[in-house]
């Protein structure tokens, strides 16, 4: 089970890329998620506890020069794995299914800004109702196959991850292939108005993390 407390990758700290604001409302929401879960003091700070282990393990991981990529992937999925059942331990059953509430309310919402956009997207560039239309067919077909790679027990992590991205990069390609030169224009034009995709120069500070679970 995929849920918001366990801390599956290790950060990356990239930012104005395709997609970045998807992950943004992903991060808003999981902890807007967990503040409906009314942890305990106990809970948090075992929460705590657990992800400052977590980031401790996969940090010495990374700085371990005498292993194999391939053994260093399986060593990953293996903290991953101990990582999640962990933190799953630590919650009751009514907040385990509230954890699945908020998942398919969560599941509502996104598609909720995915036709928003759709259709902001279809104004702004003025689309025709055919391209509208092939590019939600694009959308729709790459999310079935994004939830067939989450799905996939024969993956750890970091193999879910290359795949995600090497079909969010196949799906701007085919992006590129439905626009016309103008609207493509017009698509980079109002990325470069977007506040997270500004050019900020050398004085760029670095996010803070964030302590909630």
């Amino acid at each position: 089970m995929a849920f918001a407390v366990n801390a599956q990758d290790i950060p990356e700290r990239k930012t104005g890329k395709p997609g970045m604001h998807h992950k943004m409302d992903r991060k808003k929401g999981s902890r807007m998620d967990m503040q409906k879960l009314n942890l305990t003091e106990d809970q948090k700070a075992q929460f705590k506890t657990q992800r400052e282990n977590f980031r401790k393990q996969m940090e010495e991981l990374k700085k371990n020069e005498n292993i194999t990529v391939k053994d260093q992937k399986e060593r990953i999925a293996a903290i991953q794995k101990e990582n999640k059942t962990k933190m799953q331990s630590f919650l009751t059953a009514d907040q385990k299914a509230q954890i699945e509430r908020n998942k398919v309310e969560g599941k509502k919402k996104f598609e909720e800004r995915t036709k928003e956009r759709g259709e902001k997207m279809k104004t702004q560039l003025g689309l025709t109702d055919a391209q509208s239309a092939q590019l939600k067919k694009n959308r729709e077909a790459t999310q079935q196959k994004i939830k067939a790679i989450k799905e996939n027990s024969k993956m750890n992590e970091e193999q879910k991850k290359e795949q995600v991205k090497k079909l969010m990069k196949a799906q701007q390609e085919n992006m590129k292939s439905v626009l016309t030169e103008d609207q493509l224009k017009k698509m980079k034009e109002s990325q470069k108005r977007k506040p997270g995709n500004r050019e900020r120069g050398g004085d760029r500070k670095k996010p803070v993390k964030n302590d909630t679970i």
